[in-house]
């Protein structure tokens, strides 16, 4: 099979939802039961993505599959992949993390893909630029989204996020802040501050070459060597920042001024709906 223009979507849709309570990536944001993964799915396939992976537990398979996956599966090709917990110590049962869930994927792609968390709503033009530039890709060419902190904070509690420092377009670093709250205030680099609204974040929208497989290989022996391995996570942006540094990679950053919705409390709830509501009648979604 010709792959060279193929790209696919991969979901990390593993997360325990702790916080939230529940299966909140099968959450209904519409009165028809639709999720918020419908409308990232539909906004993905116009932007020309043609297969989408769900990175999910055995355990929550069946949940999934009848709440959101058999529905998807209609409109595009659907594969599961499942991110394993016997690797877990002993009293852990939350998996390693997002790059974790990435290198579950390794045996089922082999062309470009792009990544993004179930939870999250990008808006409709999230994916154009990373489909644009995945067909386009060499070995090592990543590419990520980003929006502005501003469009990403939660009025329900504090958030975690990847702050990105470019040069000429390209991702030079990113810094892990967490406990943001809704003005921007936050504990950054052991200092209280208060982040300017514009800030470009990234929100785990990545574009990757399926090199990145290997990368992740030698990092994940790393982790389980160097890690606590009863609370450590094994993430993405970690890796691909790595990647930067060692030369390894590039990643070109497109940014976004859409607004970001997720689910992180739900209280976050009433918001998506609302948004998601208005989108629906301003003609964003015809045919969903």
């Amino acid at each position: 099979m010709d792959t060279r223009h193929r790209t696919a979507l991969v979901v990390m849709a593993a997360g325990m939802g702790s916080r939230f309570g529940g299966l909140k990536q099968a959450e209904p944001i519409t009165p028809d039961g639709k999720c918020i993964l419908d409308f990232s799915v539909y906004d993905a396939k116009k932007a020309g993505f043609d297969k989408v992976i769900f990175v999910i537990r055995n355990d929550m398979e069946q949940d999934f599959r009848s709440l959101v996956g058999d529905r998807i599966s209609k409109s595009i090709d659907v594969e599961y992949v499942f991110q394993a917990t016997d690797c877990l110590p002993e009293g852990r049962t939350k998996p390693f993390g997002t790059a974790h869930a990435i290198l579950c994927c390794k045996d089922v792609i082999n062309f470009p893909f792009a990544i993004i968390n179930a939870d999250d709503y990008y808006g409709s033009n999230a994916f154009f630029e990373i489909q644009n530039h995945l067909t386009k890709a060499k070995k090592g060419e990543y590419a990520m989204t980003a929006y502005s902190l501003g469009n990403t904070l939660s009025k329900n509690g504090t958030v975690s996020r990847g702050v990105c420092q470019t040069e000429n377009g390209f991702l030079k670093k990113l810094t892990e802040v967490t406990k943001i709250s809704s003005d921007g205030s936050c504990l950054f680099d052991g200092k209280q501050t208060s982040l300017p609204p514009e800030t470009p974040v990234s929100m785990n929208l990545w574009g990757l070459t399926p090199d990145i497989f290997d990368i992740l290989t030698e990092e994940y022996e790393k982790f389980l060597v160097s890690a606590d391995l009863m609370k450590d996570e094994f993430l993405i942006p970690l890796v691909i920042s790595n990647a930067v540094n060692s030369g390894k990679a590039t990643v070109k950053v497109y940014k976004n001024t859409d607004k970001w919705y997720g689910i992180t409390y739900r209280e976050d709830l009433g918001e998506i709906k609302q948004a998601i509501e208005k989108y629906i009648n301003d003609g964003l979604y015809q045919g969903i």
